[in-house]
């Protein structure tokens, strides 16, 4: 028997239980039934008594005693349940079956010494216990290790396949297991982290004889999975220092300086100056960067990417910027280019829309290297678009795009572009340590310093004049307004219909104001000219759906109504709110929601109104959604941890990683021989699982 063999082969399971068992379960080889990890565990070590219960019992516990006063009670319309009192020495308890047989009825022992196995409830001053297990024999009574409960459900326990099934089964298959599984963690680090070895932290995972044991086998069984997780991206991340050649950029020259001592509209932040500090010392290497640049809303990535795409200017290399949509490349592009009007540097834009002329010229500028700056989406991509000398690729927003289209712009040089990868949805520290491990990260964490942090409030419908007299005083101040309306593609007429009774009702309050209006609906030219209208100060209120979540900057808006904001993620509410708060003045954001609200809504809600860290708001969405979610990964399988929790383990994370890097820091190639049960390990279990093992 090995790991891979099929459950069918095991002792009483056989072909039909076992495809029953993977239908359901999807526990399909022995491997899969050592890693069926227990949900909870039953204590039967303890008797406990009944004068000395509480009247708040949280868990099930076993008491001996005897079983007198059997008899039938009719209650509610006809319907019987069976009833008894139990005793021991300090005191009486009720029990009940509000489902039962004439057998069952007759097969309860009374008047003899036996254990009770349940929940116990407090109710009307007694105690009582529904459905109890019953157990004569003291030796299968009190057992000697807490007993696992497996997650099951109906269709199995139909078949027989019940809790107990699986206590047997995997209890028989442990005893082989010095035969099945060895150590894959080097003894040296065991020692030094205190970590249970393998075999038995399998036997107290299942079976443990005390909470204590479980713990101790919990923590390393987590550890093991955060190490061989992170010892994939290390080995990715090394792959990439020492195998992937990059163009180094040692020139700091003209195009920078001159910029930076001319043109720059505002001090950097420290946290700015930090981060280009790390992106310089990368590319002087000659080995191709990968860096994430994480930085909230209004953060000044922006400026970040152009003092970057300066620096491989003075080394004559060219960049791109590819952004996921046209309205956010769009607001990339109308940035920069009015960062660099006074400088003569020329950007193009390159998008779906471009027109086939203006798409000739940009082909032509850059194969020829007149075209230093392109700034594109998923266009830039195509065969036709070939660089003189492409020496920085920056990607916003890279969860957006695939692997595969991320390949494609990698190979539009011989040497690999130096990577900048960018993203305002702030990514939980814990996941940027487990899933951006291979990546350099880099953090802006300050705002500009005129910025003042974004007042946010939840009001409900029965404050809304209050709410759009608050509007109305702002924009009495000269201050423009934004509702925001959500778009839900599943039900776009009802949204629609939404959309245009906010629009009517905010026309017939704000008569004497202009109103401008973007939806998904318009065609671009239409909807440019009404952001345009408001970007412009003509119209002091635009309503629009969540279009406007990225690609529109305002910095004379400062107030964001957003409707309906219990239909909308924390990441996409906190996003909305970055719209305002981009200018001097005082901002805020008011959320409107129904009175009836989901726990999930309110946490939200809450959450909004308490902070505007987007780090912070960033755990508290992983705890509500998951990390597979926020990844985009929820069906790939990327996050299917068995054990390790990315929310509640970060401690474990974060030792692993550092375990990690240490290793590979001293043997690289893990040819030292208290390596080599780790390295055969991880080629056997996860080379071709995925793609970043670069070790043979």
């Amino acid at each position: 028997m090995t790991l891979e063999t099929s459950i069918e082969f095991l002792k009483n399971i056989g072909t039909e239980r076992a495809k029953l068992i993977k239908n359901v379960l999807g526990i399909s080889t022995v491997e899969d039934l050592l890693t069926f990890y227990p949900i909870r565990y039953i204590d039967k070590s303890k008797i406990y008594k009944i004068g000395a219960l509480t009247k708040e019992p949280d868990a099930d516990i076993q008491l001996r005693g005897k079983i007198t006063d059997i008899q039938e009670v009719v209650y509610e319309k006809g319907k019987k349940r069976l009833s008894a009192k139990f005793r021991d020495e300090t005191g009486t308890m009720d029990l009940v079956w509000f489902r039962y047989t004439n057998w069952m009825k007759e097969a309860i022992p009374l008047n003899k010494d036996i254990f009770i196995f349940g929940k116990v409830s407090f109710f009307n001053g007694n105690f009582s216990m529904s459905h109890p297990e019953i157990e004569a024999d003291e030796k299968k009574a009190i057992s000697g290790t807490l007993l696992p409960v497996y997650s099951g459900s109906e269709k199995l326990s139909k078949r027989g396949i019940s809790n107990k099934f699986f206590q047997n089964v995997i209890y028989s298959l442990l005893k082989d297991l010095p035969n099945l599984i060895s150590e894959n963690l080097p003894n040296y680090l065991m020692k030094s982290l205190k970590l249970m070895d393998r075999i038995n932290a399998y036997y107290d995972i299942h079976f443990p004889k005390n909470f204590r044991q479980f713990e101790e086998a919990d923590r390393r069984l987590k550890f093991e999975e955060a190490f061989f997780f992170q010892l994939g991206y290390g080995l990715k991340k090394l792959h990439q220092k020492t195998k992937s050649f990059g163009n180094p950029f040692p020139i700091v020259g003209d195009y920078f300086n001159n910029f930076y001592e001319n043109n720059l509209p505002f001090e950097l932040t420290n946290a700015q100056k930090r981060v280009l500090k790390e992106i310089r010392t990368d590319m002087k290497r000659s080995t191709q960067m990968n860096r994430l640049l994480q930085g909230d809303v209004g953060s000044g990535k922006t400026m970040v990417a152009l003092l970057t795409m300066l620096i491989a200017m003075d080394n004559g290399f060219q960049s791109c910027l590819m952004a996921p949509t046209e309205i956010l490349a769009q607001q990339h592009f109308n940035s920069i280019q009015e960062l660099l009007e006074n400088t003569g540097i020329k950007v193009r834009l390159l998008t779906g829309s471009s027109k086939t002329k203006e798409r000739k010229i940009i082909h032509e500028e850059l194969e020829n290297g007149e075209l230093s700056i392109m700034i594109g989406t998923h266009a830039i991509l195509e065969d036709k678009v070939k660089f003189k000398n492409l020496g920085l690729a920056i990607i916003d927003e890279q969860h957006r795009f695939g692997v595969a289209q991320r390949a494609k712009l990698w190979a539009k040089n011989n040497i690999p572009p130096h990577i900048l990868v960018m993203t305002a949805t702030p990514i939980p520290r814990t996941l940027a340590m487990s899933f951006y491990s291979d990546l350099d990260v880099s953090v802006i964490d300050e705002l500009p310093a005129n910025r003042k942090p974004i007042i946010t409030a939840h009001r409900r419908e029965k404050d809304r004049l209050s709410v759009y007299n608050f509007c109305r005083e702002e924009i009495e101040k000269g201050r423009q307004i934004y509702f925001v309306y959500p778009l839900i593609e599943e039900s776009e007429t009802l949204d629609y219909k939404n959309l245009m009774e906010g629009l009517e009702s905010v026309m017939n309050f704000f008569k004497s104001y202009n109103v401008t209006m973007v939806h998904g609906r318009m065609k671009p030219a239409e909807k440019d000219i009404n952001m345009q209208f408001f970007a412009s100060g003509q119209a002091q209120i635009m309503v629009a759906t969540t279009v406007i979540e990225v690609g529109v900057n305002v910095p004379n808006a400062s107030v964001m109504v957003i409707e309906s904001s219990e239909r909308f993620g924390l990441s996409q509410l906190h996003q909305l709110r970055g719209r305002v708060g981009r200018g001097a003045e005082q901002s805020y954001c008011i959320l409107m929601s129904d009175d009836k609200l989901s726990k999930e809504s309110r946490t939200r809600i809450k959450t909004m109104v308490q902070t505007n860290d987007g780090f912070k708001i960033s755990e508290v969405d992983m705890e509500l959604r998951g990390p597979g979610d926020i990844l985009g990964t929820q069906q790939s399988g990327v996050v299917d941890f068995k054990k390790l929790s990315l929310i509640e383990d970060s401690a474990i994370i974060k030792t692993s990683k550092l375990a990690v890097e240490k290793i590979l820091e001293q043997d690289s190639l893990l040819n030292h021989p208290d390596h080599q049960m780790m390295k055969q390990y991880y080629i056997r279990q996860y080379k071709g699982k995925n793609k970043w093992a670069q070790i043979s």
